[in-house]
């Protein structure tokens, strides 16, 4: 398994909205528009939209083994977000705190996209996935599995509802990321459904996604370019 990463089996996730601001100083907030303004400003699908990012993510066990990922989540710009993860994650007090599909086809492999040239990171290899926001919020609860099914459907047309997931949570942690992985059993073999999810790609105007990747064995990772949480998540899930 990939050393810079730990992995953790939880049974649910309990996540809350809460009152909270990024603390920053001047020189930081300098710092934060600088960077946003020189990254933005040829890339006009960087938008700085709200997001929900993690001042609090810790594992709890009950009296019955059961592990409960807790999260507090608050609303913080998406500029502050983008250039804290530019800036290699400095000590903000925050956790970048996401779910994302574990896409599984009928004949076993993993299906993931490819980011497409015009977002934030192109050529990026993972699960489609975004960052929580408002939409995800039900009362003061953080929907994650909400989450993970509405951006699924966004990036990439599969529909899916909770009866697709496995149950149980793989939560991989990498630095301050958090990435909260569900493995969703796709009806379709790998073939089909990439054929099904290039014809919706090519039919959006703005797609997040370029194309789509399939990894059947360890060896296929080396090619691709993937984030720490997905290479530590298939080197745990696919034969040699």
């Amino acid at each position: 398994m990939n050393a810079a990463c730990q992995i953790l089996e939880a049974d649910r996730l309990r996540c809350c909205l809460v009152e909270h601001r990024l603390d920053l100083s001047e020189a930081e907030e300098r710092r934060v528009e600088e960077v946003w303004r020189e990254q933005s400003s040829g890339n006009s699908a960087l938008y700085d939209g709200r997001i929900l990012l993690a001042r609090r993510v810790e594992a709890v066990v009950d009296d019955c083994g059961r592990t409960t990922l807790e999260a507090e989540f608050f609303e913080a710009p998406f500029s502050r977000f983008y250039v804290w993860k530019r800036l290699g994650q400095p000590n903000w007090g925050v956790f970048n705190c996401f779910s994302a599909p574990a896409l599984r086809s009928s004949d076993g492999a993993f299906l993931a996209g490819e980011m497409s040239q015009n977002h934030a990171q192109p050529g990026l290899v993972y699960f489609p996935c975004g960052t929580p926001d408002r939409e995800d919020v039900v009362g003061s609860q953080v929907d994650l599995t909400g989450c993970l099914i509405r951006e699924l459907a966004e990036e990439t047309g599969i529909r899916i509802d909770e009866r697709d997931l496995q149950p149980g949570w793989r939560v991989i942690s990498h630095k301050n990321q958090r990435a909260c992985l569900r493995v969703v059993n796709l009806p379709n073999d790998a073939e089909t459904q990439v054929e099904q999810t290039l014809r919706y790609i090519r039919g959006q105007q703005n797609p997040e996604l370029a194309g789509m990747r399939v990894f059947r064995r360890k060896a296929e990772l080396a090619e691709a370019r993937l984030p720490e949480f997905m290479k530590a998540f298939l080197e745990s899930a696919l034969a040699a």
